[in-house]
């Protein structure tokens, strides 16, 4: 797209340019969403992809990249063991002297952790079943759907409670990640693929 518009100033000009930019890279996620959508078609696990969009902020290559990143989600018996490989759990610092939690290690899957704290931003606002919402949780199972707006109205709240006690930007981003984690493996146990290793 060409800059048609010429602005006096250095800034003016820049900050348009930006705008231009971030305009043509939302048109390309539109055709890589497309490309996505027809991709999953055919892999067995498209059908968890499809619940996970479900939860509020897991669009389509959040869910896919979820999906691919973590591979099968069953062999976490728990959602703290999901939690922990994430990297999502703050790790303990025990002394003679003191018992403290340090802060989150740096180990688990980046890619997954990243696709979990950019879903987190959806959290900031309140719960509410828009014309959005109804169509991600079309089609799917009642559970799927009660698990979705649960966990909504949950980190929705969440979210607001943490940053109404002052905690620090990054500490709630976290903590949200963490729970929808753990509704991410909550989603997972209703999905049982006959073969999940030869999906992968």
């Amino acid at each position: 797209m060409a800059l048609a518009q010429a602005f006096a100033s250095v800034h003016k000009q820049f900050v348009f340019g930006e705008c231009i930019r971030r305009i043509e890279d939302a048109k390309a996620r539109c055709d890589l969403d497309k490309v996505l959508q027809e991709a999953i078609g055919t892999w067995p696990l498209a059908p968890l992809v499809k619940a996970l969009h479900s939860l509020r902020g897991i669009g389509l290559v959040v869910a896919a990249t979820l999906v691919a990143a973590i591979g099968d989600l069953s062999r976490f018996r728990t959602p703290k063991q999901l939690m922990s490989w994430l990297g999502l759990v703050p790790s303990e610092s025990s002394t003679a002297r003191a018992i403290g939690v340090v802060p989150l290690r740096k180990s688990g899957n980046g890619e997954a952790c990243a696709m979990l704290v950019e879903a987190v931003w959806s959290y900031r606002l309140p719960a509410r079943e828009e014309r959005r919402y109804r169509a991600r949780v079309e089609g799917l199972p009642e559970e799927i759907r009660a698990i979705a707006w649960k966990a909504q109205a949950r980190l929705c709240k969440r979210y607001r409670r943490l940053a109404a006690l002052g905690k620090p930007q990054p500490k709630i981003i976290t903590a949200v990640a963490r729970e929808l984690a753990g509704f991410v493996w909550d989603v997972s146990r209703r999905f049982h693929p006959t073969d999940v290793r030869g999906c992968l």
